[in-house]
């Protein structure tokens, strides 16, 4: 019948690693995303913001977040800052 002696739950010499991701080829267009490198700011850098445009770095806040002036307004921003850009 399909099984021929063996449990359903058996799994003796069964493997449970998983295969090795695939290699590519160098010359394939598939290439590994390498993730973009954080910028690193400092008090009184001043920046670019695509939505609220010129601005000035207040204060570094735990190394993880940046405190930007905006005209009247402050933004905290966490990294990786996508949309921050320093001048």
């Amino acid at each position: 019948m399909g099984y021929q002696g063996r449990e359903q739950g058996h799994t003796e010499g069964v493997s449970t690693h998983r295969p090795a991701a695939p290699r590519r080829s160098p010359n394939s267009p598939f290439k590994d995303r390498v993730p973009a490198p954080v910028e690193v700011f400092e008090v009184d850098d001043r920046v670019s913001h695509d939505t609220h445009g010129l601005g000035q770095i207040v204060s570094l806040v735990n190394g993880n977040s940046v405190l930007v002036r905006f005209g009247e307004n402050k933004l905290l921003i966490a990294t990786p800052y996508p949309k921050l850009h320093k001048l």
